[in-house]
């Protein structure tokens, strides 16, 4: 853990906050009602232009059912547009490899990840996507999910915000608004900037290269080298910003097309981070508490640096057994790009997984028991430290109601959030959304690990096999799309039922969270007086974070002792977890 780590650690938790504030500012300009920003001179023509021809009045709010039903339709329809695409990408245009169609059960796989901004990847995308099916079927679905995200978090805030209301916003407008304000700008300007960074757009065909080096058993023959080509800037920026994750080539963000040096690696971390940080300023703007957003961000911060330095520590500290061989004393750079090296590496992981996003820079499966069990944590906290474009902040805010719940139930007062009396079927939404999630991580990962389905497929038997399967349900349930890559996932069985993890992890949420949006809306706001519960200073972050902790993981807890912690205590060879 050496001085220039901290360095860029430091460098990069400044950034972040320097760019909470005015993100959080522009977030809200886009995202209220009447606002405007900016760019309402280059996108407003467009914005109107859009409402016109699906027929929508902007001036017509939704209840959040009528919210629901919207959202629901149009993730349904745009599943199966990106499957019919992958189906069918072999009679579509640009696809200059003459690729086949993807298979069924994986193009069902596909379009179920991308649709629910999960963007797991049981394929390798140089060598199985057309660019029309990466640019129009995969990037387009990530400006989609991401933008549904953002909107389930707005409606959720409004209906804090709002009193005695019977809507909580339009959907229609706020997928539009997000998309036209948000992401296309964010994702033009990071495109150019990777674009200078040596990130290829194109639509050449993959090149064929002669190498000047041997090829070794074959009498000096010179080697052939296939390079892949494509439009990956685009779809860079977009994964990023959007926290999708779905890499262009199988590497991900290893791959020196995607992430050719260290400043572009340092700018794709800080884009996963920018909008989920800003939109904790948004939620204090919107709820007229600007500390309380502050807080929310703060405890954000406080898990955030637990989790890295406790992935750094163990990845820097490496395997104790080649170090007592005398094999290693650099740390554990098994699966890591040696552009970037440890901390890089670390960072990554931890940022990716605090987030929905499931970008990587080095191999999650070849990180030292602890390391992976960090970013196994994350996921399943629910990815609330900072979190998924929307998705982490209306996670936060169900953490929230918990912790205010839970501090009522402790001083025998009514719990109070912002004003809203908490009552019993906010609670029970909350407790739904815990455990719907829990369940769909453990039920299937349990059904995998005593079926020849799913223990055939696992690359390293014992406490890391486990880890295996347990990550990728939690991957999927948690609409994050990393993976422990030593799981063999490409089979029928395999893909249908990550498929539909991915589906109930998503919509099996957002439907309890905009039911809560709206049950809150139909509320009265009460003046806050000295018994009711402050939702800014030290005490508000240490039950947050606490609640964050023992909820979200403890029921995890016997399942990562038999895998991670397991493996710990085997590499280790003693009951020391440090």
């Amino acid at each position: 853990m050496d001085i220039f780590g901290w360095i860029q650690l430091i460098l990069f938790l400044g950034v972040l906050l320097c760019l909470t504030k005015p993100m959080g500012i522009y977030l809200f300009k886009v995202l209220e009602p009447g606002e405007k920003t900016i760019l309402n001179r280059v996108f407003g023509r467009v914005e109107t232009f859009l409402y016109k021809i699906i027929g929508i009045d902007k001036e017509k709010e939704q209840n959040w059912k009528e919210y629901g039903l919207a959202l629901g339709l149009f993730s349904l329809t745009g599943l199966f547009l990106t499957y019919f695409i992958l189906r069918f990408q072999n009679y579509l245009p640009l696809n200059p490899q003459h690729f086949d169609a993807v298979k069924d059960h994986l193009a069902f796989n596909t379009a179920a990840s991308f649709a629910t901004n999960t963007n797991w990847q049981s394929y390798a995308g140089e060598s199985t996507m057309s660019h029309f099916s990466q640019m129009v079927g995969l990037a387009f679905q990530n400006f989609i999910s991401a933008a549904v995200g953002i909107a389930v978090a707005a409606a959720l805030v409004r209906g804090i915000a709002r009193q005695t209301a019977q809507t909580i916003g339009n959907f229609w407008v706020d997928l539009i608004r997000t998309i036209l304000y948000i992401l296309l700008p964010l994702s033009l300007i990071l495109a150019l900037f990777f674009v200078s960074q040596g990130v290829i757009q194109n639509f050449n065909a993959n090149i064929q290269v002669t190498t000047v080096e041997a090829q070794a058993g074959k009498g000096g023959k010179e080697v052939v080298q296939t390079i892949p080509q494509g439009p990956a800037a685009s779809q860079e920026a977009i994964k990023m910003v959007g926290t999708n994750g779905g890499g262009f080539f199988n590497a991900n963000s290893a791959h020196p097309y995607e992430n050719p040096t260290p400043l572009s690696n340092f700018i794709q971390v800080l884009a996963i981070f920018l909008i989920p940080s800003g939109l904790t300023y948004y939620l204090g703007l919107a709820t007229k508490n600007k500390k309380h957003g502050w807080a929310v961000w703060t405890a954000m911060a406080l898990l955030f640096l637990a989790a890295v330095l406790v992935c750094w520590y163990s990845e820097a500290r490496g395997n104790s057994r080649l170090q007592t061989l005398g094999l290693s004393t650099n740390g554990n750079m098994e699966g890591k790009e040696v552009r970037f090296g440890v901390f890089n590496s670390a960072l990554f992981a931890t940022v990716t997984t605090d987030a929905s996003c499931g970008a990587v820079n080095s191999m999650h499966d070849s990180f030292t028991p602890l390391g992976g069990l960090i970013t196994l944590i994350n996921i399943q906290l629910g990815e609330v430290v900072f979190g998924g474009v929307g998705s982490g902040l209306y996670g936060m805010l169900i953490f929230i109601i918990l912790a205010v719940f839970l501090a009522g139930l402790m001083v025998g007062r009514t719990p109070e959030y912002l004003g809203k009396k908490i009552d019993s079927y906010d609670v029970k939404l909350c407790v739904f959304i815990v455990l719907i999630t829990a369940f769909l991580i453990l039920g299937p990962a349990a059904w995998a690990v005593t079926g020849k389905w799913g223990v055939s497929r696992v690359g390293n038997p014992g406490p890391h096999g486990l880890s295996e399967i347990l990550y990728a349900f939690s991957s999927a349930a948690g609409n994050n799309g990393s993976a422990f890559a030593g799981l063999a996932t490409d089979t029928p069985v395999f893909n249908t039922i990550l498929g539909l993890v991915m589906l109930g992890g998503r919509f099996l949420v957002i439907v309890p969270v905009l039911a809560l949006a709206g049950n809150m809306a139909k509320k009265k706001l009460t003046p806050t007086g000295s018994g009711s519960f402050p939702v800014h200073g030290l005490t508000f972050i240490i039950l947050l974070v606490g609640t964050v902790v023992i909820v979200g993981l403890l029921t995890f807890l016997p399942a990562l002792s038999l895998g991670p912690i397991a493996e710990h205590f085997l590499m280790t060879g003693s009951t020391k977890l440090f």
